[in-house]
C-alpha cells in the first residue's frame, strides 16, 4: 500500500509499504534522479518471501512533495527519520542505492543509525559523488534539456542490453522528478562528500557494486570496504550503476540472505 507522511511543513514524502506483516523490514533509498520504483523486481519477490519492503521517494522525486530546497544531506537523512519514527522502524535493513548509499551513510552518522541493524550499499555515490566536471555537465543539461540529460544518463547506466521499452520506462520514471530537485542533487554530489561519516558505521554492512559501473567508479567500493568496519564487499560482474536490474536474481539471493 502507499501513503504519504509529512516530515516537515507542506513536505510529505511518498511511501511504498509491501507486506506490513512481514518478519524482517527492508528500507530502500532509490538513486538520482529515479524513484522506489526503480526496485519493482526486488519488490516482485522479496514481500513472498516474508520481507517488509518499504521503498521511500525523496523529497523533489517520484510521488513526493517537490519543494524548491532541502536537498542537502543533512536534510535528506533527517527526511528519512522521521519516516523511521512515524511507522515506528526497528531492527530493519537500510539499503540504500547510488545517491540513497549517501544519503544512508548520512543517515547512519547523523542519526546514530536509529533503528538499523543492518545496511546496504549498491554502487554507493560515496565517499564522493559526481566529479565537478560532469556535475556541471549535468547540470547545465539538466537546466537546458532534462529529456536529454535522461537520455545520457539511461546510456551510461547499464552494461547490459536494455530493450527500447525498458528505457523508456527508465526515462519517465527520471523525468517525474522536478527539474529544481534534479539540478539540486547535482550540486549536492559535487559539493558533498559522506567521508567522515564512515567510522561511524557500527553495523554489518554489504557493499555491492557493479564492476563496469561508468557512474560510480568500482574503485570507490573498495574505499567505502576499507573504512567500515564489519564490511563486505560483493562485486557484480555483470553489471554497470544498477545490478538489481541486470543481476536481479543473484542480488535478490544476496539481499535476503543479508537481511536474515
Amino acid at each position: 500500500m502507499g501513503y504519504y507522511i509529512s516530515v516537515e511543513s507542506g513536505v510529505k514524502l511518498y511511501v511504498e509499504d509491501l507486506n506490513p506483516g512481514g518478519q524482517k523490514t527492508i528500507v530502500f533509498l532509490h538513486g538520482w534522479p529515479l524513484s522506489h520504483k526503480q526496485f519493482e523486481y526486488q519488490f516482485n519477490v522479496l514481500p513472498s518471501m516474508g520481507y517488509r519492503c518499504i521503498g521511500i521517494d525523496w523529497r523533489g522525486f517520484g510521488q513526493s512533495d517537490k519543494p524548491v530546497s532541502g536537498y542537502t544531506y543533512d536534510r535528506l537523512a533527517d527526511d528519512i527519520r522521521v519516516v523511521v519514527d512515524t511507522l515506528q522502524l526497528r531492527d530493519f535493513t537500510l539499503a540504500g542505492h547510488s545517491t540513497g548509499g549517501a544519503i544512508a551513510i548520512r543517515y547512519m552518522a547523523r542519526h546514530h543509525g536509529h533503528g538499523v541493524s543492518r545496511l546496504v550499499l549498491i554502487d554507493a555515490a560515496a565517499p564522493r559523488g559526481f566529479t565537478e566536471e560532469t556535475a556541471n555537465h549535468l547540470l547545465a543539461e539538466a537546466l537546458q534539456d532534462r529529456p536529454k540529460m535522461m537520455r545520457e544518463v539511461t546510456e551510461t547506466f547499464f552494461f547490459q542490453y536494455i530493450s527500447e521499452p525498458f528505457s523508456d520506462w527508465f526515462m519517465q520514471m527520471g523525468m517525474q522528478a522536478a527539474s529544481w530537485s534534479t539540478a539540486a542533487i547535482i550540486m549536492t554530489l559535487r559539493d558533498e562528500n559522506v567521508a567522515a561519516d564512515l567510522p561511524q558505521i557500527a553495523v554489518p554492512t554489504l557493499i555491492v557494486h557493479g564492476i563496469h559501473d561508468k557512474v560510480i567508479p568500482f574503485a570507490q567500493a573498495h574505499e567505502l570496504h576499507q573504512a567500515i568496519r564489519h564490511s563486505q564487499l560483493v562485486p557484480f560482474s555483470y553489471s554497470g550503476h544498477g545490478p538489481f536490474w541486470e543481476e536481479r536474481d543473484r542480488f535478490n539471493q544476496l539481499m535476503a540472505q543479508f537481511a536474515g
